[in-house]
């Protein structure tokens, strides 16, 4: 049966925050005998499809695992392609996001990018800064004990500067320094492909989220596919630690 976005948009049980690690676009190319960056542009076409999925089903915050830190190993043809893409799909779509309501947000070390990325991607951020409906963050060059590592430098500074007690130093503030500042944990974090981990993703952010782990390669990820792992969600009790009599008193 077909699940309409409806449906999910009036669900009390919906996850607030979903987090996505895009992967397979390599395997889904290989298996069709095509250059691993056919999938890399199959997979872009996806994440708009899932945006959009996101969108009329009422979800607020919606984080995509785009490119990592250590993805920069890869061979440099295959770096350069998906930077490429990165441009001219930023060059395309940022418009449509502020048309649409959506705030785009970058988390990531954005000093590792091509300058031309970077500076179309500052520039989304910059326009798209108060749109309501939905936030896209989008992770970039990113690897979350880098983020941590970052966050907690900077306490270390004001430390030393006198700025920051440490004694004073509690959750609250730490999240403060981390890239995700301002926004919610995700409530479920979904990876395709058929694995099993997290891969340095949302470390911090994900302590206490659900997991959903699905076979289909990236780019087959589809609508329906992802209306299935959010209502696999609602049927999730969260406890956070409780029993599961204090949950529904």
């Amino acid at each position: 049966m077909e699940i309409k976005a409806e449906q999910i948009k009036q669900c009390a049980g919906k996850p607030q925050h979903v987090a996505i690690i895009l992967d397979g676009n390599g395997r889904w190319a290989k298996q069709r005998g095509l250059p691993r960056t056919m999938g890399h542009s199959e997979g872009v076409r996806n994440v708009k499809e899932i945006v959009t999925a996101s969108a009329e089903a009422g979800i607020r915050y919606l984080t995509i695992y785009a490119f990592s830190k250590q993805n920069w190993n890869r061979p440099s043809d295959e770096v350069g392609t998906i930077m490429s893409l990165l441009s001219s799909t930023a060059k395309r779509e940022i418009n449509e996001l502020h048309r649409n309501n959506v705030c785009l947000r970058i988390i990531g070390d954005k000093n590792d990018l091509p300058e031309e990325a970077r500076k179309i991607l500052e520039d989304g951020e910059k326009l798209t800064r108060d749109n309501t409906l939905m936030t896209l963050v989008v992770a970039l060059s990113y690897s979350s004990r880098d983020e941590i590592l970052r966050a907690v430098r900077a306490i270390a500074r004001d430390s030393r500067d006198a700025k920051t007690d440490p004694e004073q130093i509690d959750e609250a503030l730490f999240e403060s320094r981390l890239d995700t500042a301002g926004i919610p944990d995700p409530d479920l974090v979904i990876r395709t492909s058929g694995e099993f981990r997290i891969s340095n993703y949302l470390l911090w952010q994900s302590a206490y989220a659900e997991f959903y782990f699905a076979k289909e390669l990236w780019p087959d990820f589809h609508r329906q596919e992802y209306y299935h792992a959010l209502l696999d969600y609602t049927k999730r009790e969260r406890r956070f630690g409780k029993t599961s009599e204090q949950v529904s008193a």
